[in-house]
Formats: structure tokens, C-alpha cells, sequence
């Protein structure tokens, strides 16, 4: 059995967290906390592994003193940035024997779908990512598109392909949305939404569309789970669920 604590147990993200927990034969929940309790509470509830959906502005710190309580962290809260993943990675160097992941999604559905997009970004001329999600949501662009736009700007990187072609020299309005390492990325908030990602390649006379819709929150549940299971296994920081998938 893995004893699992869940940060954020209140939230929308949290509650489904608990319940899956819960649910799961080989795992036990033994702290539920919020954002006003004490993280090493994890640790003193005897938790291996903790699971944190919170918010950008606490996930960092969390994730440091978890580090510091010797418990294993697996990470759903979006905002990290290259620089808060390296004092991570740093951190984890005290501790060897840590585990961490930092996953901008994990709805298997996304994580495969970032992985195609990045296997085919060296075949197309052109490439934009599109990420639709609820209102609620309070960062834009979304971890899964960074994440994403990343992978392809890599991949094209290292294939030795152009930029992709664009004339715009006149946008006062960022209608042409944001760039990641060359990648435009556009962010849609609207109501009824949950979280959605569309990845556009192409070539001329040809367009692929990469797809993926998470209608309910529960479609993450199965990627949380493999997480938690696969933490202890994979010391030090991993970003991306599919460094535990055998891709």
C-alpha cells in the first residue's frame, strides 16, 4: 500500500484526487489538507507520496518543504517556470532519494498528444498550438500548451527545420498570441469548457490536426494514479507524465 496525502484536497482538481485515492486497492489517503494547513502534516500522517493541485503561487514552496520531509511529490498545479524547476532540481540534489514530478497534464489523451505533435513538428512547414479552457482557469497559456510548444520547438531544433513562415509585421493587439521558443501559441477562455488543446501542422496542400478533450476532470484520474504508483521509482525531477510511460 502507498500512503498518499493530497494538497489542494478541497479544490476542483483535489476533491477528484481524493476520491480516486480513495478508490485505488493499492494506495490509503492519509491527509487531506488545504491551502491553509502545514505541508509537513503530510509527512507526520506518515505519507510516502504527496499529490499537489493548489495554485501557482504555492505549488513551488510546497513541492521544497515536501522535498524537506522526504516525501515524494507528484505535481498537477500549473505556473512552473525554467527557473522554479531548476531550484527544484537543485533542492533535489540534497535529497537523491526524491522523487518529483511536475506533469502540465495528466490526461493520457495529452500526454500522448503532445508526444505525436512533437514526433510529426519536423515534417510540416507550419505549427501552431491552440488551448481552449474553462474561465476559471487563471494562467494563460496553459502548462499543457507551453509544455507542448516546447516539444515541437525542440524537435524542429534538432531536425534542422525553419521557423515557420509568417508575414505579420503589424499586430498592436497580440492577435497573432504568444510565441514559445518560436511556436505561436493562442489561448481561448470560455464557458462550458474544460480543457482542450489543438495542435495545427502544415504543409502546402495539407493539414494535420492533433486533437484532445478532457470533458471531465475525472479523465485525469488514471494519469494521477500512474504517477503516484511510479514516483518512488524515478528519483529526481521528471517533467512530463510520459517520462513514466513506456513511449
Amino acid at each position: 500500500m502507498i500512503n498518499v496525502a493530497v494538497l489542494g484536497a478541497s479544490g476542483r482538481m483535489g476533491t477528484h484526487v481524493v476520491n480516486a485515492v480513495d478508490g485505488a486497492e493499492d494506495m490509503t489517503l492519509v491527509a487531506a489538507l488545504d491551502h491553509q494547513d502545514d505541508v509537513a502534516a503530510a509527512a507526520r500522517a506518515g505519507a510516502e507520496v504527496a499529490v499537489d493541485f493548489t495554485v501557482p503561487s504555492a505549488t513551488e514552496v510546497n513541492v521544497h518543504a515536501l522535498i524537506d520531509a522526504g516525501v515524494h511529490a507528484v505535481v498537477g498545479t500549473t505556473g512552473w517556470t525554467q527557473e522554479s524547476l531548476l531550484r527544484v532540481d537543485e533542492h533535489l540534489k540534497e535529497r537523491p532519494e526524491i522523487g518529483v514530478l511536475i506533469a502540465p497534464n495528466f490526461a493520457l489523451s495529452a500526454v500522448l498528444s503532445m508526444r505525436f505533435a512533437a514526433a510529426a513538428a519536423r515534417y510540416f512547414e507550419s505549427v501552431e498550438v491552440v488551448e481552449l479552457h474553462h474561465p476559471d482557469k487563471v494562467d494563460a497559456p496553459s502548462g499543457t500548451a507551453t509544455h507542448t510548444a516546447q516539444g515541437i520547438a525542440a524537435a524542429r531544433a534538432a531536425a534542422g527545420i525553419a521557423p515557420s513562415p509568417d508575414a505579420t509585421t503589424h499586430d498592436p493587439d497580440g492577435a497573432r498570441g504568444a510565441v514559445i521558443d518560436g511556436v505561436h501559441v493562442h489561448a481561448v477562455r470560455l464557458r462550458g469548457l474544460v480543457a482542450h488543446e489543438e495542435v495545427l501542422l502544415g504543409n502546402p496542400g495539407e493539414q494535420l490536426t492533433i486533437r484532445t478533450d478532457s470533458f471531465d476532470r475525472i479523465s485525469f484520474m488514471p494519469g494521477v494514479l500512474l504517477g503516484v504508483r511510479e514516483v518512488a521509482r524515478h528519483p529526481g525531477l521528471t517533467v512530463g507524465l510520459d517520462g513514466y510511460m513506456a513511449l
